[in-house]
This record gives C-alpha cells, structure tokens and sequence, in this order.
C-alpha cells in the first residue's frame, strides 16, 4: 500500500508538471528588443528551451518558475562580437591555443553574454581543434571569424608570412564549418602591403560572408580611406574604430576634433565601425568627439582577453556603461550588443526576443550612482548610471543569478555543450 502511495504521488506530481505551460515566466521586466520595437514592461514565458509567449500580464500559475524582473531591464542574450576564447597553456602560441586567450564561460554568463564571436584566433590549420577543443565543449554559443592567416595568431613571425594567407583555403574551411564560422579576420600585420585584406576580401566573396579588419600598424599608416572605399565592400567590419595609436590612421582629426567626413560617407556606404575596445585599442580622445558628431558604433564589443579584461575594459557591461556615459541613449547601447551584431555576422535567429526563438535572455539592472570610467591613457570621466548583470538564461536554463530572482529557486545546472542549437 505505501509503495502504491508513493507511486501515486510520484505520478500525481509528474502530471502536474506536464500540465505547466511555462518553465520560466519572467515577470514584470521592462522588455528592450529592438528588432520587435518593444520598450515597455511585459513579461516573457519560456517553454522547452524557446519563448513561447511576449505579453503583458501572464498567468504565472501555470509557470515553474517566476522571475521577478521588477525595476531591471530584460534584453536579448548579449552578443559580444571581438573576443579571443581559444586558450591553451601554451604561452608561445599566443591567441591560437595559447594562454593570451580565455575560456568563453569564464566570463560569458555573468555579464548577460550568451554568443561570443572569436575574432581570428584560429586559421584554417587549426580550426578543427578549436571546435574540438573549445567551441564543443562551451555553454556560452561559440561563433568565429577565421583568420585569413592559416597559423591563425601566433604572433611573429606567422602573423607577417603573406604567403600563410590564402582566401580559397580560409573559404572552403568556411564552407565546411558554415554553422560556426561567420567572417574572416585580418589582424597584427605591419607593413604596407593590401596583401592581407585583399586575400581575406577574396575569401569573403567566395564565402558570401563579411571580413573584420584590425590593422596592425605600419608607418606611415595605411589609408583608412582607401581601405574603406577601394577593398572593403559594404557589410565589411572595421574594428578598433576608436583607437587611437600611432601607427594607424584615426577616425576622428586630432586637431578639429571632427569626424573625417570619409569616414562618415563609409559608413552610410555600409562599412560597420565596430568599437573592439581591447587594452590600448580605445581612446575617450577617439569616442568622445566622435559621439559628440553625432557618430556612434555600429556595434559595442570587448576584444576580451588575458591582457584586457583587468585593464580599463572589464567586460562587456562596463564599456556599454561608457557609452551611456558619453552621451549614448539606452535603446542605441543596447541595439548595438544584440540586433546589431547579429545582423552583421548574417545571424538574424539571434539578438531579439520573437517568439519561437531559443530563449537567449538577458536581465540587466542599470544602477543608479556615482561612478568613475578611465580608458588606458589615463583619461576619466564619471556617469550616474552603470550596467549590471542580474540574470542570463541561455537556451532556456537559468545559467547565472546573481541576487536568487527565480522563485522557487533552482541552482543552475550545466546545459548541453552551446545549448540546444547553434
């Protein structure tokens, strides 16, 4: 009789939850999904790893659990489009399995990073090991831009060898791996051959994918205005666009602190300005005059790395909170880490909240305060508002929770490797 009873209730329990609707209702947030026009409060409820509904006030018991997103702000999963995540212990190799790079699940989750973009860490030679390797075995969805240099970044002498860069190699490895890779990354080369852009051009083309270009620096500089209007082709991302160093030509005149009218005309062309802040690749003397002009990035990313993310940078939370700082509006800081970059790598499934979407959330509090930023010149300037992170749902599973939100609270347990789908 007790083992009936037992069964009973086990069965009585088992129904009831096939009988909930919702796993996860998240409830009360104010909704910012730019794709979806949305800006308002509603809530959102997630089913089998999906948003199964976007609406004001539903019933939340026919939910698992409720997130109580009062007074935070509920966003797509942020996408971070410049990062370097095929680490290694190796110091020699650099980004390419090297120990320069760092695991993407180390930072992703806490910041409200669900996709992460490795920009041009692996070549063709070693693509196969860092899907094996890393991308495999990340929660955090791992996409790629494939360096146009087979060694991927391992540094000098690699990186220099013209010869190592071959867009017909770098487009079939694309082709092959076309659910991962998203572009072609040009990277650290000094000298004043186009041999590394054009060649990664070509793989573009042959591809149908875009290229992100991080010049290394030559003296003099190369042309940015020949870059953008005689090799590069609308959609191409030109990253760093507010570093300011010597061996690389400015977007914005030192002397008139003005915006370069080319640069303007590119990006109306279609060029995307990508901020890839990094260690030394950001400058408030760059951003600053430029937002002040009315230019603002296409999209924010970190350039995350071992080197950066103790630096002025941080994460991803931090630079979006400069740029509110600098003048830029909520709605644009967010459009340009979630339906922005997903445009720019051809993933448009990514970076809003329509229904029937893998649930990739984000819920984020923008604290009221006083607070210092500084860029690594030494140059600081303060804001009253700063971005934190409270909740990431990746693939429909709470991953982080910073302040126990969820009612009834479940800790977080581990999702398949990169969720339920690419």
């Amino acid at each position: 009789m007790y083992k009936f009873g037992t069964l009973l209730l086990l069965c009585c329990a088992f129904f009831s939850l096939r009988a909930q609707e919702y796993a996860i209702v998240i409830k009360g947030g104010t909704v910012i999904d730019v794709k979806n026009n949305i800006q308002e409060v509603m809530d959102i409820g997630i089913n089998d790893g999906h948003i199964v509904k976007v609406e004001k006030n539903i019933d939340t018991r026919q939910a698992v659990q409720v997130v109580d997103a009062r007074g935070f702000l509920v966003t797509p999963g942020l996408i971070d489009l410049h990062v370097h995540v095929f680490f290694g212990t190796d110091p020699a190799r650099g980004y390419c399995g090297g120990s320069s790079a760092i695991p993407p699940d180390v930072f992703s989750f806490r910041t409200g990073v669900t996709t992460v973009v490795d920009a041009g860490c692996s070549g063709w030679r070693d693509f196969a090991i860092f899907k094996r390797e890393v991308i495999d075995n990340a929660r955090t969805r791992v996409l790629a831009f494939l360096n146009i240099v087979g060694s991927g970044m391992r540094g000098s002498p690699y990186e220099q060898d013209t010869k190592d860069m071959d867009g017909k190699l770098a487009a079939m490895t694309a082709r092959q791996y076309k659910d991962i890779i998203v572009g072609f990354k040009v990277a650290h080369y000094s000298g004043p051959e186009w041999t590394p852009v054009d060649e990664a051009v070509k793989a573009g083309k042959l591809a149908n994918l875009p290229v992100m270009i991080d010049f290394g620096g030559t003296t003099p500089p190369l042309s940015i205005q020949e870059l953008f209007f005689q090799h590069l082709r609308p959609g191409d991302i030109f990253t760093h666009c507010f570093a300011q160093l010597g061996s690389r030509e400015f977007i914005v005149d030192t002397l008139t602190h003005q915006v370069k009218p080319f640069v303007r005309e590119a990006q109306q062309k279609g060029i995307i300005f990508d901020v890839g802040y990094g260690e030394i690749s950001f400058t408030f003397s760059q951003a600053i005059p430029a937002l002040r002009n009315g230019f603002f990035p296409n999209s924010i990313s970190t350039d995350i790395h071992a080197h950066s993310m103790n630096t002025s940078m941080k994460d991803i939370l931090n630079c979006m909170s400069k740029f509110l700082a600098m003048g830029m509006n909520l709605h644009d800081v967010i459009q340009a880490v979630t339906w922005n970059p997903a445009r720019e790598i051809h993933h448009e499934d990514l970076g809003h909240l329509s229904v029937g979407d893998v649930a990739d959330i984000a819920i984020l509090n923008l604290r009221k305060g006083k607070f210092g930023f500084y860029d690594y010149t030494g140059q600081r300037i303060e804001g009253d508002q700063k971005f934190e992170c409270e909740m990431t749902i990746r693939a429909g599973k709470i991953v982080y929770d910073l302040n126990g939100i969820t009612r009834p609270l479940v800790l977080p347990r581990a999702i398949p490797a990169n969720g339920a789908t690419h």
